[in-house]
């Protein structure tokens, strides 16, 4: 039994860096959450307002400026809410430090890079491109 076996828990934790920012996760979790339901129910009552419509009709609907921008922080929302839950499940279940950087990191460009497309082709249908 070493010396470091009888050390009091908190005292083996000292040095390892603050965990003062997990609060701040998980609340912004909870906040894109919350606003992920109510730009869902949003983007729901759209699409069945537009079932039975044509492609010109559904371009027209989207172009309208609240649409499009209730559209694009629906989408930035989702893909920062999906960004924030990823790294918790990859923190918590990827052991080996390179791949839960390297995972880490590859989530966070991919999602970057959705999240720039999708915006892209809303200001794009928005602005008659």
């Amino acid at each position: 039994m070493s010396a470091h076996d009888l050390q009091h828990p908190f005292k083996r934790a000292r040095g390892l860096g603050s965990a003062q920012s997990g609060a701040g996760h998980w609340w912004m979790q909870r906040v894109t959450a919350a606003a992920l339901v109510v730009l869902a129910l949003w983007f729901v009552i759209l699409v069945l307002g537009l079932l039975h419509a044509d492609y010109a009709q559904a371009r027209a609907a989207v172009a309208r400026p609240w649409n499009a921008v209730l559209l694009m922080a629906f989408l930035i929302t989702a893909f920062w809410h999906a960004v924030l839950g990823l790294q918790v499940v990859i923190e918590d279940y990827v052991h080996t430090r390179w791949k839960e950087v390297s995972l880490l990191v590859a989530i966070k460009f991919l999602a970057a890079l959705g999240a720039l497309a999708s915006v892209l082709a809303v200001l794009r249908i928005a602005l008659g491109a």
